[in-house]
């Protein structure tokens, strides 16, 4: 009986001892306390993504664009007898923003600080008549083209040259350094004519205005503008070392100012707005 006795409290013995064990595992699990870390993770994470979502929308909202431009480069950018800041960058730049309905702050430090004020992080943007080019697109992401550039040739407003054949035999005028001065050169021997240089574009129109000249050679918006500000010259309708101007961002920076800058600039195409506004400075 004795015997039995004690069997039996061994057994009473371990089996309270089994069910103290079990409940002692239960309190302490790893995988709840795991799971448990996990949703404390989880809500954290969808607290800051909200707060995240928050703040860009705020920033959205309030986002005004630094974009830095040229000092004078007229007709694209230059100050007017009025002291204000106009030409054809400014010009459709305002009416895209308008367009898009986005804000900006215009920054007028020069073509070099603006570029630097760019890759600074200082700028958003830069329009400053700046050639798209492949050396650049490597650094910078381009809108689309918002105007063809390039070397033109002018001739007196009355005169009967047409075409570069009409030179043979004449003198031609162009400002040393240029592109227009580097294309005359090329051709000269090609047609015929020789090549005055003239260290002011002001000289080479007075040599052209005179009849020592036949024509001139020099970029042609800055030919155009000076036309429409009155000098008696006409282009002819030839457009030689083209280049593109185009709205420079940062690479991989800014690509909703891009789209809205593209989306912009084609309705004011399609409206004629753009051609109003290039023909307001420049006549051929």
């Amino acid at each position: 009986m004795k015997k039995l006795a004690a069997l039996t409290m061994a057994a009473l013995m371990a089996v309270s001892v089994a069910g103290c064990g079990s409940s002692k595992t239960e309190e302490t699990t790893p995988a709840e306390t795991k799971t448990e870390s996990a949703a404390e993770s989880k809500d954290a994470a969808e607290t800051e993504a909200k707060a995240d979502a928050e703040e860009a929308e705020a920033d959205g909202e309030k986002k005004v664009y630094q974009i830095a431009t040229d000092t004078t480069f007229a007709p694209f950018e230059f100050e007017n007898e009025k002291g204000e800041m106009v030409g054809i960058d400014l010009d459709l730049l305002k009416a895209i923003a308008e367009d898009q309905g986005f804000e900006y702050e215009l920054q007028v430090v020069g073509f070099n600080a603006a570029v630097t004020s760019l890759e600074a992080g200082e700028s958003d943007a830069v329009i400053a008549g700046m050639s798209i080019t492949p050396q650049r697109q490597e650094k910078y992401d381009f809108s689309e083209p918002y105007f063809e550039s390039g070397v033109g040739c002018a001739v007196l407003a009355d005169s009967d040259i047409d075409d570069y054949d009409d030179l043979k035999g004449q003198q031609v005028a162009a400002k040393t350094g240029t592109e227009g001065c580097k294309f005359a050169k090329s051709i000269a021997d090609q047609y015929g004519f020789t090549v005055a240089e003239f260290d002011s574009s002001s000289n080479m129109y007075q040599d052209v205005l005179t009849g020592t000249s036949a024509a001139c050679f020099e970029d042609y918006p800055v030919m155009g503008y000076e036309i429409t500000r009155g000098v008696e010259l006409k282009l002819l309708d030839k457009l030689e070392s083209k280049n593109s101007y185009g709205l420079g961002v940062m690479k991989g920076e800014n690509g909703e100012l891009v789209e809205m800058f593209n989306a912009g600039l084609k309705n004011l195409q399609d409206s004629g707005k753009y051609d109003e506004i290039v023909n307001t400075y420049i006549t051929k």
